[in-house]
């Protein structure tokens, strides 16, 4: 064979090997990085046409659902509309927008798109979602919007024993069908997980804790409740500027004695303080399947809105111990708190999602519970509950009392706005059956004029708890 001959040949050779390589670059080796470049749009079309799976409530109540759009593609409708619609969120994949569940739960929903742009992706049949069953309680949901009849604020149940989220209602919603609708009470803005709230006494509950867990107090100790006295520098006063002289901490968690806790959280410490608050969950952001951009995480937060570091000399730790010194919570929180308090002292990761079930019926992913933390020890959970059952049996928190059903709870009223603006923001946390708790709840409302956590957030508690325990919960 001549030399040009054989030149030539190396030469398509050669030739063939480099259109080899670079096609199966951008076919095999670097198909992902292709998916993503937005100059790609055959992915974005490939997704149009698959049809998602399902989003259902607990009893199998479709949340979300796929329906045929133009040339053959899909998209997104959700039958419950306001309801469900800041758990669930929404989806528009034309626009690659998505929110709540949608978004957390996106690729199983819209099936497995690694293939999509690579040569053996088109070999395989179009992609079907998965459906994807919640933990939420339609009927509990129902009542918890109705409950809080229009005011703005936000209601989160959760089952103490496994984390899972029977309830997560906030107000203003919105129509996910239409989230770019506007309105003076439509609002894409979850509460039950992003909104800050003063927790006001209802954090007595986590100094109770630190209290009691630290060996430092028991449910029996007398601390002085008279009133005013100095807290960092500053008077502080109970309600009525009431004094109670020496009380145990029944008695001031019953009546919600602020100079008591205030003590209480200055003796226990600021750094013993801020290692309880952690194991409740506060200084981070919730670990729940949902979207991080869409968590908040409870903390104190400074004059001017900057954050304050766990344990910051900065922090007025007193003030912090009756739910002020600048905390700010979100409802989520204040039902981890309770449910840490039910479950023995034993915080369960909060979950929305129970399982995953395939197009064939299969389930391909189950939600296990898991322990989050354990906060306290079993003895001091039981002192503490004893303290929130007195709460609800003689104290401020009757308005919550079930008959039949034992409750532990406590109530919150921070005051907010300018002074004698005679604005509250009203909070209610609880937990029930006490003998064996099924519910722990949160209930948080933006601003009344003068109400009380008694009047105003307990009995929007009371009616979501009697429900959940009517279904035998």
């Amino acid at each position: 064979m001549s030399t040009p001959i054989v030149r030539l040949f190396v030469l398509v050779i050669l030739l063939f090997v480099l259109l080899f390589v670079w096609t199966s670059r951008w076919t095999v080796l670097e198909a992902s990085s292709l998916n993503r470049n937005p100059l790609n749009v055959r992915p974005l079309l490939a997704e149009l046409k698959v049809k998602g799976g399902r989003i259902l409530a607990a009893d199998g109540t479709v949340l979300a659902k796929p329906i045929p759009g133009p040339g053959g593609t899909w998209r997104r409708a959700y039958p419950t509309g306001l309801l469900f619609a800041q758990p669930v969120g929404y989806s528009i994949a034309a626009q690659g927008r998505s929110s709540g569940l949608e978004a957390s739960w996106a690729a199983q929903l819209r099936g497995d798109q690694s293939g999509i742009g690579s040569i053996f992706g088109q070999l395989n049949p179009k992609p079907v979602g998965n459906d994807v069953y919640t933990t939420l309680d339609p009927k509990a949901q129902r009542v918890a919007q109705q409950a809080l009849g229009g005011q703005h604020g936000a209601v989160v149940a959760l089952d103490p024993r496994t984390g899972a989220v029977l309830v997560m209602y906030a107000n203003p919603s919105y129509d996910d069908n239409h989230p770019d609708a506007t309105g003076p009470n439509v609002s894409t803005f979850n509460r039950a997980t992003e909104g800050a709230y003063a927790p006001g006494s209802t954090f007595k509950i986590v100094t109770a804790t630190a209290a009691i867990d630290s060996g430092k107090y028991t449910e029996s100790s007398l601390v002085n409740g008279n009133s005013p006295i100095t807290v960092s520098g500053v008077p502080l006063a109970n309600d009525f500027n009431q004094s109670w002289g020496p009380v145990n901490l029944i008695v001031a968690m019953t009546n919600s004695i602020n100079t008591v806790f205030a003590q209480l959280a200055e003796t226990v410490g600021r750094r013993p303080m801020t290692d309880y608050m952690k194991r409740f969950g506060f200084y981070a952001k919730p670990t729940l399947d949902y979207p991080a951009s869409e968590l908040r995480a409870s903390r104190p937060y400074s004059s001017s809105g900057h954050a304050y570091p766990p344990g910051s000399p900065s922090e007025d730790i007193g003030r912090i111990g009756i739910g002020q010194g600048g905390l700010q919570v979100t409802p989520l929180q204040m039902a981890m708190v309770a449910a840490a308090v039910a479950n023995g002292g034993r915080l369960m990761t909060p979950h929305l999602t129970s399982r995953v079930v395939n197009p064939d019926g299969a389930t391909v992913q189950t939600v296990k519970p898991t322990v989050n933390s354990q906060v306290m020890s079993a003895a001091s959970a039981r002192q503490v509950t004893q303290m929130m059952q007195k709460v609800v049996e003689e104290g401020t928190g009757s308005t919550v009392q079930i008959p039949g059903v034992t409750i532990a709870g406590k109530t919150g009223t921070a005051e907010i706005g300018a002074s004698g603006s005679n604005l509250t923001q009203p909070s209610f946390v609880a937990f029930a059956p006490v003998q064996s708790p099924k519910v722990a709840i949160a209930v948080m409302v933006d601003s009344s004029h003068g109400g009380f956590g008694a009047t105003v957030a307990a009995p929007i508690a009371r009616a979501v708890l009697q429900t959940l325990i009517s279904e035998g919960r």
